[in-house]
């Protein structure tokens, strides 16, 4: 879609700054994503198409070890590839995504508590007290930002 397809609001076109105006920098407008600092070069997509290979690799070997790990593997890279667009995205003011990084460190504590053997019925409690206290803090940093 092209910008003369977008609705814009208040149904009227801006006027053109004056030729002496400072200009904003492009990666300060609002409507463009916050760029990697590895800009050019395209990590985050490297990442993700590794991830998608090795959990089909993985769902080919599914039942060896090799293929277990491949799928561990690949939907942890894969995995990576979005938080580090979450947080680019978060912490740069473009678009809130306060409940995928709260999600996180709870997902990550349940699985702390399931492994070291911790009852059943703390689980669940502990993850949703880190889930709603980092959601908190994640949503305050976002209107600061933005």
């Amino acid at each position: 879609m092209g910008k003369r397809s977008r609705k814009r609001s208040g149904g009227t076109i801006p006027a053109p700054a004056p030729a002496g105006a400072p200009r904003r920098p492009a990666a300060a407008r609002r409507d463009e994503r916050p760029r990697a600092p590895w800009h050019p070069f395209p990590l985050v997509e490297l990442c993700v198409l590794g991830g998608l290979v090795m959990l089909v690799w993985g769902v080919i070997r599914r039942d060896d070890d090799l293929g277990r790990a491949l799928l561990v593997g690949g939907m942890a890279l894969a995995s990576l590839g979005g938080l580090d667009t979450a947080l680019r995205e978060h912490f740069g003011g473009f678009a809130s995504h306060a409940v995928l990084l709260a999600a996180l460190p709870a997902v990550l504590l349940a699985g702390v508590l399931f492994f070291a053997g911790a009852p059943w019925l703390v689980i669940p409690p502990a993850a949703a007290v880190l889930f709603g206290g980092t959601f908190v803090a994640a949503r305050h940093t976002f209107r600061r930002r933005s």
